[in-house]
């Protein structure tokens, strides 16, 4: 049975990160309680909206966080071969699921609101408003160069990115208040907010959903790797050809390729076929025509 692994071991990348974590979890839990009590004493749904997400933020980070620290140090057991890498995953499950439901309930909440005329002060909007959006561009920028080797760094990152666009909002809402008097643009905003943020949500969970399924990723076409490793000189045959997510940046993939060539140049080959594509850590067995021959590699 021939394996080709790749294995990135954990160094300063890691820490960095985990230290970055950490430190906008701290910042963004502060701005979180700021949020909230302003959002509370103004009567503001549009403050208070951010305000949810700001705690989706908070929690996406704790999260994400423990999830990185268990795929880093989690490998060790003989009861668990893969060690923690799904748990970012299952992270980013919840993250949606709890970004989906805050959306929903600003949404309930800002219809119940249309059935009143709301008062809200603007100049406290603004001011906290622009608080939170340094904020979160603070820890946007702390998080971004972590996202892509991530999926619980990734969600992390994109409800930042949401809770900014909702600063943004909340922002805008408190200018039009303080200058036209306007009494609905507060929950205009909230809705606005609430409906950028569902797709973006439910496009993390359906990515995290698919790895948990064990779907082909979507950068790989099985057929056209079905046919670049049938097309290596000396293979006669491909089957129990299968690819799939462990967690992101570690795709899998496994083959039985029946040969009537030299073993060890057709391993090598697939190999190279399957590097090109990313696919390091692959296990290819080698078959004789008819299956009595068989060679492990």
């Amino acid at each position: 049975m021939g394996a080709g692994h790749n294995h990135t071991p954990a160094g300063t990348g890691e820490s960095r990160m985990i230290r970055r974590m950490v430190v906008a979890a701290a910042i963004l839990a502060a701005f979180f309680v700021v949020e909230l009590a302003t959002s509370l004493l103004i009567n503001s749904i549009a403050l208070l909206a951010d305000a949810g997400h700001m705690l989706t933020d908070v929690v996406a980070v704790f999260m994400g966080l423990a999830a990185v620290t268990l795929a880093r140090r989690g490998s060790a057991s003989p009861s668990r071969t893969y060690g923690w890498h799904r748990a970012e995953v299952f992270t980013a499950v919840a993250n949606a699921g709890l970004l989906i439901g805050v959306a929903l309930f600003i949404l309930w909440e800002a219809i119940q609101r249309l059935r009143e005329t709301p008062s809200v002060p603007g100049v406290p909007m603004i001011v906290v408003a622009l608080a939170g959006l340094l904020a979160n561009l603070v820890v946007a920028l702390m998080l971004r160069s972590h996202s892509a080797a991530s999926l619980a760094v990734r969600g992390a990152y994109m409800e930042v990115v949401a809770d900014s666009v909702g600063s943004l909002g909340v922002l805008i809402a408190g200018v039009v208040t303080v200058t036209t008097r306007w009494p609905y643009a507060d929950v205009v905003v909230a809705v606005l907010v609430a409906l950028w943020v569902l797709p973006r949500a439910i496009a993390l969970a359906r990515d995290a959903l698919r790895i948990l399924s064990e779907s082909s990723p979507a950068h790989i076409d099985v057929d056209e790797l079905r046919s670049a490793l049938g097309a290596v000189d000396g293979v006669t045959e491909v089957h129990d050809l299968h690819v799939w997510t462990l967690s992101p940046g570690k795709d899998m993939c496994t083959a039985h390729l029946t040969s009537d060539g030299d073993s060890a140049r057709v391993l090598a080959d697939a190999r190279a076929v399957l590097s090109e594509r990313g696919l390091e850590h692959a296990t290819v067995q080698i078959e004789c025509p008819g299956r009595d021959c068989s060679e492990g590699f």
